[in-house]
């Protein structure tokens, strides 16, 4: 299958409707990338949402630098005599990579 790349703020209601899922698939990702299965409907969608078409190594470079940036914030935001385990129970798992299909 065949897929278009870009980023886009989401802006809430409106911005993916119910017939733009019914047209092509469409999924989320860090760093305000969306990844979308590619018909002609998909550079109308990009174009209403204001996006920004990229190639998928454009696209994955944005997810990686934002996951690192999760990872770092976790990595951080530590409390004085908490375990491992409480950290995850407060925060949740550690943000881990994600590849784009």
């Amino acid at each position: 299958m065949a897929f278009k790349y870009c980023t886009a703020t989401n802006t809430g209601k409106g911005f993916i409707t119910h017939k733009d899922s019914s047209r092509f698939s469409i999924s989320g990702y860090p760093g305000d990338v969306w990844v979308l299965s590619y018909n002609h409907y998909t550079l109308e969608w990009i174009n209403r949402v204001n996006g920004t078409q990229k190639t998928k190594e454009e696209a994955q470079t944005i997810v990686d630098t934002q996951i690192t940036n999760y990872q770092s914030a976790w990595d951080g935001n530590n409390v004085e005599g908490e375990t491992e385990q409480q950290k995850i129970d407060r925060l949740g798992a550690r943000p881990t990579e994600i590849v784009l299909p």
